[in-house]
């Protein structure tokens, strides 16, 4: 166990340098540079053209919220526009100088860059402004580094930090030089520091993947252990902060960690909630997705995600009251494309509008009118989305009854007899139906009228007739 929470605590400090027991937080600056579009396209040929683009002022406002999840005091926060990015700085040598003076006059310790940096660049970096410098993946790595809390999110973390520190050892200390080997200039250079530093750390890597696999293995035998006891799965689905917990708590009752704050959770958790006409389903409430993804991290949490390809029914929950979610619709579609989940699968994928409660009083009811309308020509009345606040429950029985009737089918309604020697099955019926009209008749039958799930109607005439004919 102690094993296990210093792996958590190494997870949680490996990447930004500074002290986290330290009482007073971190001066941090956060900047968002702006590229042309020219460098922002993708090169693969199979890849989808961006659809919606975030804008400037969205792209700093969530950069500043994933500083904020780690306790990070924002002394500065800036869009730096950049017309031709520079191998060495990325940002141009001006820009670059005019940063140093404003770091040094505000006494700002760390420097987070909302863009990818090379090694390189992130050397350079803090040579010219003498402070630590992160980039998006290595502070969304911290940020999973302080979330996991079981033993495989710890170890997914650490593989996604190792291979990403992997790729940062470049020639910038001096404990780096090469070493010499053999004897005379024939000898040639001995095994480098780096080269050294690079197999301890393939080394780790195996190991890690290893521990990882016994973990998928357990994983694997729960999986298998519930589809003994055939409960269909839902998986939540969303952008980081669009109210997935909240939502998950207000359908079973947990207790999961449900904050305004991105990555509030991390592990994924499993609930059995039971359904308005008594059908049985797993909830699954995943970690948030968020645009540029680091591919290290999609890699090492597959097998969490996994959890998403094993589901019956994926629901997207979108934050309906960010007016970038369009664009974080597009990335959640992106990275369920990545797994395996085809784009545009309305069957199995179905959108939940969440916080109608921040609209205000046009906005929410437009909400309301344009889910309820929503047509195109991939999209029939059952796969029209349904707008929700998880917060205040509005909208919530409605979507359990959508839920319902994917995994159920329709409502049905019944009209049967039941003589004095099948009334033990009245028990199931006031479990599963709704809506129930009961009926005692003169010779000790019981006739019912209700209306429950084409499943569960099923289920009744099997149990009830089994192989024999029913009647009319």
């Amino acid at each position: 166990m102690g094993k296990i929470k210093d792996r958590k605590q190494q997870a949680s400090n490996h990447q930004d340098g500074f002290d986290h027991e330290d009482k007073a937080p971190t001066r941090a600056a956060v900047l968002v540079p702006v590229l042309p579009d020219r460098y922002l396209q993708n090169d693969s040929d199979d890849a989808e053209p961006v659809r919606f683009q975030r804008s400037s002022e969205a792209r700093l406002e969530e950069a500043c919220g994933l500083a904020r999840a780690i306790d990070l005091e924002i002394i500065m926060a800036e869009i730096v526009n950049v017309s031709q990015p520079r191998p060495a700085t990325l940002l141009g040598t001006g820009r670059v100088e005019t940063i140093a003076e404003a770091i040094e006059e505000q006494e700002i310790e760390l420097v987070i860059v909302d863009h990818a940096l090379t090694p390189v660049q992130q050397r350079n970096l803090e040579r010219e402004w003498k402070v630590k410098v992160i980039d998006r993946t290595g502070l969304i790595l911290e940020i999973f580094g302080r979330r996991a809390q079981t033993k495989e999110g710890v170890l997914q973390v650490e593989l996604a930090h190792l291979n990403y520190q992997k790729g940062r050892l470049v020639r910038s200390w001096t404990h780096l030089e090469r070493q010499r080997g053999g004897s005379g200039f024939l000898g040639g250079p001995g095994e480098t520091q780096i080269e050294a530093d690079r197999r301890q750390l393939q080394e780790k890597i195996l190991r890690i993947k290893r521990e990882l696999e016994t973990v998928v293995r357990t994983r694997t035998l729960h999986r298998q252990k519930r589809r003994k006891v055939p409960h269909p799965i839902v998986a939540l689905v969303g952008y980081t902060n669009a109210g997935k917990s909240t939502l998950f708590n207000r359908m079973t009752g947990a207790g999961v960690l449900a904050e305004d704050m991105l990555f509030a959770t991390l592990d994924p958790t499993l609930r059995r909630i039971r359904l308005p006409h008594g059908g049985m389903v797993i909830l699954s409430d995943t970690v948030g997705f968020i645009s540029n993804l680091p591919h290290h991290l999609v890699a090492a949490f597959r097998a969490t995600l996994e959890e998403v390809l094993e589901a019956d029914l994926i629901l997207h929950i979108r934050d309906i009251s960010d007016p970038d979610n369009a664009a974080q619709a597009e990335d959640v579609e992106t990275i369920l494309a990545s797994l395996g989940v085809e784009r545009n699968d309305r069957k199995r994928v179905y959108e939940v509008w969440n916080k109608i409660d921040l609209l205000d009083e046009s906005a929410h009811e437009a909400a309301l009118v344009l889910a309820a309308s929503s047509t195109s020509s991939d999209m029939n009345d059952e796969a029209k989305p349904v707008a929700i606040s998880a917060y205040t429950g509005e909208g919530v029985p409605e979507l359990l009854n959508i839920i319902e009737k994917r995994i159920y089918g329709d409502l049905k309604s019944i009209d049967m007899t039941f003589g004095v020697d099948e009334l033990s099955m009245l028990d199931g019926i006031y479990q599963s139906a709704s809506n129930i009209k009961r009926e005692n008749l003169e010779d000790g039958s019981v006739r019912i009228q209700a209306q429950m799930t084409a499943s569960a109607a099923k289920m009744l005439e099997e149990r009830r007739f089994g192989s024999k004919p029913q009647d009319d």
